[in-house]
């Protein structure tokens, strides 16, 4: 089975004008391709800086990082930005969607990086609209959608580039309960067609849709449960 992610040892401190913040302590994990991972704990015990890390938003203090067996220890901004571009989906709690610009080319964005041809940016960009179920309204822009809607283009974003690993930070914490059960639901959908998935959510009973729920606290790993992956009884 192939190892999607290989942390090992990391640490991350943030130095403040008069005391430091430990946000993750000897942190260790290892994620295959095909997993859906929740990451769970309190409010600043290092969830969102361990995802951040994994999506090469922040570098560790110390310890090692590889995503796709790719070493990212002292990679320059723009090399960091190219593996991201290249290997790893993001979905932000907030969307990030440009309001100007059009669902279709906000979906098309990592693909225009990448310098893709037109033809080929259109066939994958529609694909994983429909994919969402959002084909429908590849014209509109982001102020004219529900934030389901936006949650959906912003997951067709961070699929369009066929990445080895999807990041999700926090997907239900703007939504209300009907428009997280379905974010959820599609996730598990994705997962199960072959999406590596790693998830931050504070809400326990979306933690169990994923395979295998990982507990932080004080910056440090203090369970690893595997799980029944079902959204019974969410609704």
């Amino acid at each position: 089975m192939k190892t999607v992610v290989e942390i090992k040892n990391i640490h991350k401190h943030y130095d403040g004008q008069q005391i430091e913040t430990h946000a993750l302590q000897g942190v260790s994990l290892t994620i295959n391709q095909g997993e859906f991972v929740a990451i769970t704990g309190p409010s600043g015990c290092g969830k969102s800086t361990l995802l951040s890390i994994m999506g090469l938003m922040d570098t560790a203090s110390e310890g090692d990082y590889k995503i796709s067996n790719i070493d990212t220890h002292g990679l320059k901004v723009d090399q960091r930005t190219q593996i991201r571009n290249q290997h790893i989906g993001y979905v932000f709690q907030s969307f990030n969607l440009i309001d100007h610009l059009t669902v279709f080319d906000n979906v098309a964005l990592p693909l225009e990086h990448r310098k893709t041809s037109k033809e080929e940016i259109k066939k994958r960009v529609e694909k994983v609209l429909s994919q969402v179920d959002m084909l429908h309204r590849k014209s509109y822009r982001p102020n004219q959608l529900s934030g389901g809607q936006q949650q959906r283009i912003a997951i067709a974003r961070a699929l369009v580039g066929s990445p080895d690993l999807i990041l999700v930070d926090e997907p239900t914490g703007n939504l209300d309960s009907k428009n997280g059960d379905q974010v959820m639901a599609l996730l598990e959908k994705l997962n199960s067609d072959g999406a590596t998935i790693v998830m931050v959510t504070h809400d326990s009973r979306y933690s169990r849709c994923a395979s295998r729920q990982i507990q932080l606290l004080d910056g440090k790993i203090v369970a690893q449960i595997n799980s029944e992956k079902s959204l019974q009884g969410v609704a």
